[in-house]
């Protein structure tokens, strides 16, 4: 948002320089992006003074040339001219020695000394294309004037210089959307006061042209002004408001609708006017009207109404859509004579709402859907008909139309002054604290010692609670006046997570590519029927896209299953058939209140294990790849108490779930057929999908260590028949159950199936690895270990050991 700095004086009076007062405005929450000087004309009309011709006489070698003298104020000096019409005791405009000249056309050029047919010349005489303020080149400009010579020319032409403020403003700041809005800023950080635009003379002349309006959506449109205009003359802008739209961007188009900005502008209130002779039935109806209704806005473009659209209408149909873009049939032209003027608040729901589905975005849907003040109505409208009334003529000729049912309240916020020296953190004297606050509109009543009642207007949308009070208190007191303490302290102790969650992933990210795997990133939005492949996924908390642009972004992914898959999909079918893929990404689901995002990793194993070589025979991934992948990760966050069981879920054909409690940190397994052929993948794809946030929550950063034992190390190996519904988690939960001392590993190295085993069951070859810290081991405790063991597995497993 720009703010011209000569516009902003006209409010507050201060002779702070741009770069103070920018200062001043960051520091209280307006940041300002920029300052840059404004020249009404190109150089601002630098090195150019008035000058009086003294003598004039024709050059001795140059027919069309004449030798002057002119006196440039404090000196005389010669100038060869070209211009028919230059003559003794002519005001001129002379270009000083040094100065830059920007022409209508043509590139600018520096005014040196030279000698031009042998006659000296000291500068130029110009005409009024020579200097940017026209085109014509018939002569020099001859000025009527009785300023002395040497007086810059910006003097003459009423040029100010000017300072344009770009501020980036947040969005709870709806209120400084407007010079007006900047200035009571700056009002409370100078402690001055504020001149608003004099409205006094405002009167209606005559009742000749009136116009009814019905408001049919009072939730829409809480309040709607407006009045009449006759006898208008639609032209051109004079000269001092189209350099004020020019100096912070805006486009001058006629006087009419130049004022509308140019009070937008300035209060920070939008405005529109119709053509009056173009209302039908002399009615405006504010309304909504039936889903798909055409309208053709002024962009020439036909758009759908939704059935939610507030619109401006007549007796036959949409004029404009409320407080976002004007109708193309009903705008001023320059053939309208008499204009009906609209000043209205509208619901900031209902204009986001509109705006947000036809992607129109206009200076007063800025403000409108970020909340205006319902007060500033009559204000920006009486200030308007005075306006158009001096610079396009005319009569009000209506009583002003004020429709406003249910006056929007003022803001009560109970206020403690022991809250406010405890969240800022220095105790402010009371006195400082209401003149703050009444500097900033923010009336106070019922003080007492403990504290007040604030009475908050409506136009500060943001302010709603005592906290908010407490901002406005200090950002206008200021944060560099709250001295810091030898020691500091805090209201509350915040948590910290003990590792850097970005330096962790980036070291996982790391340690899978190492190990072969490649990065992808994909879309967050993706197909709500992704989530009814199987019934894994609760569609009832899908978060769904309202204003989707297809129905292949309709919704925010709960898994990066699918657009992963669509990955895999991609590579396969241009022939690149060994893949191994991870992926961090968020997975959102809605809650009884609320959002729920939650941070994930994925990895995709599918192919051979590594490219075909004579070293190595072609093998493909297994499952068993993958769980060694998702080790690594698990074991280098070091969690304890994870838990191993089979999972559930639908979209494998066999898996393994990690669980902490009730939660699961990690699912593995190989994709089921079903969901690959939704893809059209015709090979095993192995999947793992870790919860992240999860994982770090448990992570230890702290890993034990014990001193390497001076004594051997004992492997004994046994031949278990069980069961095939017996894991070997199983065995291992057993084993260390029964032998937590001195038992160091469990392992597998064979497994055997076969119909001599009989129906259902399965052999394990397992080694058990025995160590004693303290000495060495024995026959008889091996022994005694083992059988032990054996007798654990026989009566808890129904193992048959194979001897």
């Amino acid at each position: 948002m720009k703010i011209s700095l000569n516009w902003l004086k006209e409010f507050i009076h201060t002779d702070l320089t741009a770069n103070e007062i920018a200062a001043l405005l960051t520091q209280s929450g307006l940041e300002v992006e920029s300052v840059e000087a404004y020249e009404q004309v190109p150089g601002g009309f630098k090195g150019l003074v008035i000058g009086e011709v003294m003598t004039c006489e024709k050059h001795p070698d140059a027919d069309k040339l004449s030798k002057t003298t002119v006196d440039i104020g404090n000196e005389v000096v010669p100038i060869v001219c070209g211009a028919p019409n230059v003559a003794a005791g002519q005001k001129v405009i002379v270009a000083t020695v040094g100065t830059t000249l920007y022409p209508t056309s043509g590139e600018p050029f520096v005014i040196k000394k030279a000698k031009i047919r042998g006659a000296e010349s000291v500068g130029m005489i110009c005409a009024e294309d020579e200097i940017g303020i026209g085109t014509s080149h018939a002569g020099i400009m001859v000025l009527d004037t009785i300023l002395p010579n040497g007086t810059p020319i910006a003097e003459y032409f009423d040029v100010k210089e000017d300072h344009v403020l770009e501020i980036g403003l947040t969005p709870n700041r709806a209120d400084a959307a407007g010079h007006w809005g900047v200035a009571r800023d700056l009002r409370a950080l100078l402690k001055t006061s504020l001149t608003l635009p004099d409205i006094s003379k405002f009167k209606v002349d005559n009742t000749a042209l009136p116009i009814q309006v019905k408001v049919e959506n009072a939730e829409a449109c809480p309040r709607y002004s407006g009045l009449s205009i006759s006898g208008i003359t639609v032209t051109d802008s004079p000269a001092w408001l189209k350099t004020r739209l020019s100096s912070i961007g805006v486009r001058p188009i006629n006087n009419v609708v130049d004022i509308t900005n140019y009070v937008l502008h300035e209060l920070g209130q939008p405005l529109h006017a119709f053509d009056a002779d173009k209302i039908k039935g002399q009615t405006v109806l504010v309304k909504t009207l039936a889903q798909g209704t055409p309208f053709v806005t002024l962009d020439e473009k036909e758009r759908k109404l939704n059935a939610s659209d507030l619109m401006i209408c007549d007796a036959q149909g949409p004029m404009c859509i409320a407080g976002v873009f004007g109708g193309i049939s009903s705008g001023v032209t320059a053939n309208t004579k008499n204009i009906f003027l609209e000043s209205a608040y509208f619901s900031a729901d209902s204009i986001r709402k509109t705006a947000q589905s036809h992607g129109l975005k206009t200076d007063a849907s800025f403000r409108f859907e970020r909340g205006t003040d319902p007060n500033a109505t009559l204000l920006a409208l009486k200030r308007a008909a005075l306006l158009i009334q001096e610079i396009a003529g005319g009569s009000i000729s209506s009583e002003v139309v004020d429709i406003y049912p249910a006056p929007v309240e003022d803001a009560q916020i109970s206020v403690r002054f022991k809250n406010i020296h405890r969240l800022i953190g220095k105790v402010l004297p009371h006195q400082e604290i209401e003149s703050i606050l009444q500097h900033l509109d923010i009336q106070l009543i019922n003080i007492t010692e403990e504290g007040f009642t604030a009475i908050v207007p409506p136009y500060r949308v943001d302010v709603q609670r005592e906290a908010d009070i407490i901002e406005e208190i200090l950002r206008i007191y200021g944060f560099d006046r709250i001295e810091l303490k030898e020691s500091l302290s805090t209201d509350f102790v915040a948590s910290f997570e003990s590792k850097d969650k970005h330096k962790l992933q980036f070291r996982i990210s790391e340690i899978l590519a190492g190990n072969g795997f490649q990065e992808i990133m994909t879309n967050s939005l993706t197909k709500p029927a992704y989530s009814e492949l199987t019934s894994d996924f609760d569609t009832s908390t899908r978060v769904d896209i309202l204003n989707r642009l297809s129905e292949d972004l309709g919704a925010m992914r709960q898994s990066l299953l699918f657009s992963g898959l669509e990955v895999l999909a991609h590579n396969l079918n241009h022939k690149q058939s060994d893949l191994k893929l991870f992926e961090f990404g968020t997975i959102y689901n809605r809650k009884e209140k609320g959002f729920k995002e939650e941070r994930y990793l994925s990895l995709f194993m599918t192919g051979a294990q590594m490219a075909e070589s004579w070293q190595h025979k072609e093998q493909n991934v297994s499952y068993y790849d993958l769980q060694a992948a998702v080790l690594k990760v698990i074991h280098k966050l070091n969690p304890s108490g994870l838990v191993q069981v089979s999972s559930t879920k639908q979209v494998f054909e066999f898996g393994l779930d990690l669980n902490k409690g009730d939660k699961t940190v990690a699912s593995l397994g190989k994709l089921s057929k079903k969901v690959l052929k939704s893809f059209d993948i015709r090979q095993e794809v192995y999947y793992a999908e870790i919860a992240w946030d999860l994982l770090r929550k448990y992570s230890q950063s702290q890993v034990a260590y014990t001193e390497v034992s001076k004594f051997p190390e004992v492997r004994r190996d046994i031949s278990l028949v069980l069961d095939k519904s017996v894991s070997f988690a199983n065995i291992q939960k057993i084993a260390s159950k029964m032998e937590s001392r001195l038992l160091r590993q469990v392992n597998v190295f064979d497994v055997y199936e076969g119909e001599n085993l009989g129906q259902n069951k399965k052999a394990y070859a397992i080694s058990f690895t025995l160590q004693d810290a303290e000495k060495t081991l024995t026959d008889k405790v091996i022994d005694k270990t083992m059988e032990k063991l054996m007798g654990a597995f026989e009566s808890e497993l129904g193992a048959i050991i194979r001897k």
